[in-house]
């Protein structure tokens, strides 16, 4: 393991720069990070629109090596669950929470169909499944990947999201938003309209909320309707 611990201290966590917080991960899954991993500046903001008081549980679904809730962890008084289908994955996320000594750190190797959403406060998505739309997009072959897959686990979290109490907080970063159900509005969007938070202001219509046929979730509250990655 990289000389981390003290290079990465708490305090200092917030202005480190991502190739060097990610010296804590194996050469493999340190080439990863550029393009799959949450960076330290977007994983900080997203924990801070989160964690809206001590203890919040929040759910990470698909934290990959689960560098947001090492940065979580690390800047907030939050608890951080992260879920993953990868188990090399898991092991380098459950070797780096201890190597930065992070006790309210933990990852759970499971498919997010089996996990209990009602366990948790807060939950946030970094385009989790998008793997399985773009077969040149993708991390690995060793779990199996189909836009069926990417249907039935958006489909899964949208319905799970729907079900959570009014006032809860999601954010998402990257992708579409498929996995916000209609309960939700876009109360803020941070980098470039990547960075949203989403928060449920009332229960679902669920007529509404299952129509086959939904316009893409990506707008930042009021302002309208947006492209993720539009310019400013």
């Amino acid at each position: 393991m990289p000389e981390t611990a003290e290079a990465l201290h708490p305090d200092e966590v917030i202005s480190v720069e991502d190739e060097k917080f990610d010296r804590i991960y194996p050469p493999q899954i340190r080439e990863l990070s550029s393009v799959f991993w949450t960076p330290v500046a977007i994983a900080a903001e997203a924990a801070k629109l989160l964690v809206t008081t001590p203890g919040t549980h929040v759910l990470d679904i698909g934290c990959g090596p689960g560098k947001f809730c090492l940065v979580a962890g690390s800047l907030t008084e939050g608890r951080f669950t992260g879920v993953e289908q990868r188990g090399d994955l898991i092991a380098a996320a459950v070797a780096a929470a201890a190597e930065l000594r992070l006790s309210r750190v933990q990852f759970l190797h499971a498919n997010v169909m089996e996990i209990a959403f009602a366990d948790y406060d807060a939950f946030y998505l970094f385009n989790p499944f998008e793997e399985n739309m773009f077969v040149g997009h993708k991390i690995d072959s060793s779990v199996p990947l189909s836009p069926e897959l990417f249907k039935r686990y958006t489909s899964h979290v949208a319905t799970e999201l729907a079900a959570r109490p009014v006032g809860t907080r999601v954010v998402t970063y990257m992708g579409y938003a498929d996995e916000i159900p209609e309960c939700y509005s876009c109360e803020l969007a941070l980098f470039r309209d990547d960075l949203k938070l989403w928060v449920k202001n009332r229960e679902p219509d669920l007529a509404l909320e299952h129509l086959t046929l939904r316009a893409t979730r990506s707008y930042r509250g009021s302002i309208g309707w947006s492209s993720p990655r539009n310019s400013a």
